[in-house]
């Protein structure tokens, strides 16, 4: 004998919701205790001399316990719904081809940070907060530490549930200089110290 479940409007309904609740909101992403970045502008400009991104691009960088760049990826966001589901698979693939886990440790050690170039004011999407529900579960599942999501848009960078911004590098912006050695980054940068707290959001 077999069993099983007929389609209902029901399980529609409740597949409708799960996808409904794979995005973060501003509230619940300052709840989640993200680690601050003490120089986001530092990581801003570094990640995007790198990988230069575009509209539409995410990069995903990892930074070591002492806050040094290990590594990164960016790839751009196919023209598909905001899913924090999928964004989280594509997350996850990236990360697991730049680096190994940390599964094994008790306590994560590392930080993944994005940073995600898109169109658009700074102020908080449905898309940003599908993006921070993928980047969470991506590092639960890497054995990473959650860091911060970041926005670039015309109008500058803003770290997201912070309050914390500028306007240079912007989409569409020339890499700034690194010191006196021209316009290519260093083999790593110095995301910063991080501490446990993290502000509280900014109403949008």
């Amino acid at each position: 004998m077999t069993f099983g479940f007929a389609p209902s409007s029901a399980a529609s309904l409740s597949a409708s919701a799960a996808s409904a609740h794979r995005v973060l909101e501003p509230a619940e992403w300052a709840a989640a205790g993200i680690p601050l970045l003490r120089n986001p502008r530092e990581v801003v400009s570094g990640l995007h001399a790198r990988h230069r991104p575009g509209p539409a691009t995410a990069v995903v960088a990892v930074l070591d316990p002492d806050e040094r760049l290990r590594a990164s990826a960016s790839f751009t966001r196919r023209s598909a719904a905001a899913d924090g589901w999928l964004f989280r698979n594509a997350l996850l693939a990236q990360l697991r081809r730049v680096i190994p886990h940390d599964l094994r440790r008790r306590t994560p050690v590392r930080t993944a940070v994005l940073l995600y170039c898109r169109e658009g004011d700074a102020r908080w999407t449905e898309e940003d907060g599908a993006w921070m529900w993928g980047l969470r579960d991506a590092c639960t599942l890497h054995g990473l530490r959650c860091g911060a999501y970041i926005t670039l848009t015309r109008d500058g960078w803003q770290v997201l549930g912070e309050g914390r911004g500028g306007r240079r590098p912007s989409v569409g912006s020339a890499p700034e200089p690194f010191g006196s050695a021209g316009t290519q980054p260093p083999p790593s940068r110095t995301g910063g110290a991080a501490s446990e707290v993290l502000r509280r959001a900014v109403a949008r």
